[in-house]
């Protein structure tokens, strides 16, 4: 890929791997996303944070959409592990498109792309999280293929919790 990006089967839309000049645009797309989720109230991440984690750490990776050179949509995502598999997946944390941007098949070709690169890497899975009110994406899910894991209960152990957990360590 180069640094132009990848081209796609949409006229004038290409993906490309984010660089540290892109946090800021990352963290505009975390907080659009977070409003359409009706969890704005919720992010605490800020630039400087992002910077660390993405590029310095490296404990995710970021794929950026850009409709005739604009940002349009991003992918979150980082690399989890199967032990019944035995191989690594690729679990995508955030997916989205701008609100104006939906609708002409974007969505479809950035999660063709993390298939395709599940694929590369010898992932044995491509997972995600979607909210249960969340309908339009539910049906554009199931429309390409993926299967609700009704019989899993998502469980989070955060903030106080978390610190009375890690303290009953000591």
């Amino acid at each position: 890929m180069t640094k132009s990006g990848i081209t796609t089967k949409i006229k004038d839309f290409k993906i490309r791997f984010a660089e540290p000049e892109d946090t800021k645009q990352i963290l505009e797309f975390i907080k659009e996303l977070a409003e359409y989720e009706r969890l704005l109230h919720e992010v605490v991440a800020d630039e400087e944070v992002l910077k660390e984690s993405l590029f310095a750490r490296r404990t995710a990776e970021v794929i950026i959409g850009e409709y005739e050179g604009k940002p349009v949509s991003f992918a979150l995502f980082f690399h989890n592990f199967s032990t019944f598999l035995g191989r690594p997946g690729i679990y995508i944390e955030d997916l989205y498109v701008k609100p104006q941007m939906r609708g002409k098949g974007i969505g479809k070709i950035m999660l063709s792309f993390l298939g395709k690169l599940a694929r590369e890497r010898n992932c044995g899975r491509l997972e995600w999280w979607c909210l249960d009110w969340n309908l339009p994406s539910i049906n554009f899910y199931k429309r390409v293929g993926a299967k609700p894991m009704e019989e899993w209960t998502v469980y989070r152990v955060s903030e106080k919790s978390l610190d009375e957990l890690a303290a009953s360590f000591d």
